[in-house]
């Protein structure tokens, strides 16, 4: 009886002690694509120090691509983001006023540039919601003068076909970086070598479909109108406490960004740094 009792009591523990790792499992299974290939970092080690330049239209966006930039920086290479906007209407929280809105998020993206180690942030004025009223040429022409004024060697952004999720802003931000790059690459002057797109897997796609309210509004229905196949993933889960951070640092986004991690606020750390343990990117050729 008292054997049996052990044993019993051996099971039990060693079932609860597996849970975890079998959520783990699952969660996995669910989001990623095995297929698509995986590296620990986005500059190969035999190369020289870069400099990176993330370009994106809001604060908060560069959440998409932190764990990536902490390991770029971790590594020696040179970080400079760059928004576009103030983000006056990301008015999730409640804040009604764009001024005070703007000066918060200023702010915040200032919180999240030092956590994430960047060397120099760049925040520019242009009207949040309104990069489409630039029109797409002279959209380039701040892009590829942002370009000319850092001499960077990467260049990292939203894709050109849906923006992540189908904001406008994201869109269009995406295409110009990727019109600039490919029309100037290998011209006198330009000295970007290779441009990334942070995408998603299709698995991810459909589970951002069923949790994530902004997708669900502006995803193309469509598939073949959907974001790019990814060439690889960025190994992140050893910085995902520090991307919590910066994720925490946009406090009026919350409701926001619970759309891009959701039930991160539910789920101990040290599971959910190993589910949501990489991103995705395709780069530009």
């Amino acid at each position: 009886m008292k054997k049996l009792l052990i044993v019993s009591l051996g099971i039990i523990v060693f079932i609860l002690l597996s849970l975890p790792w079998v959520l783990i499992l699952v969660g996995r299974n669910k989001l990623h694509d095995y297929d698509i290939p995986q590296k620990e970092q986005l500059v190969p080690s035999s190369e020289s120090k870069k400099k990176v330049l993330a370009l994106f239209p809001h604060p908060d966006d560069e959440v998409t691509v932190a764990g990536t930039l902490m390991k770029l920086k971790e590594d020696g290479h040179e970080i400079v983001l760059v928004c576009l906007t103030r983000g006056e209407k990301g008015k999730s929280s409640g804040i009604e006023d764009e001024s005070e809105l703007a000066r918060l998020r200023t702010a915040e993206m200032e919180e999240s540039a030092r956590l994430i180690g960047a060397d120099q942030l760049i925040l520019s004025d242009y009207a949040d919601s309104g990069i489409e009223e630039l029109g797409m040429d002279s959209l380039k022409k701040v892009v590829l003068n942002l370009i000319l004024e850092n001499q960077p060697d990467i260049l990292i952004s939203y894709d050109s076909k849906v923006g992540l999720y189908g904001h406008p802003d994201h869109r269009l931000t995406g295409l110009a970086v990727e019109k600039v790059f490919l029309e100037e690459k290998g011209k006198e002057g330009f000295s970007p070598e290779r441009l990334f797109q942070v995408t998603l897997c299709k698995k991810q796609v459909e589970v951002a479909l069923k949790l994530s309210s902004g997708f669900q509004r502006n995803y193309p229905e469509n598939p073949e109108m959907g974001l790019p196949q990814p060439d690889f993933s960025i190994r992140t889960q050893p910085y995902f406490n520090r991307i919590l951070q910066v994720m925490q640092a946009h406090q009026t986004q919350q409701n926001v960004l619970k759309d891009l991690m959701p039930f991160h606020d539910r789920v101990p750390a040290w599971i959910y740094s190993r589910i949501f343990d990489r991103e995705y990117f395709r780069e530009v050729k």
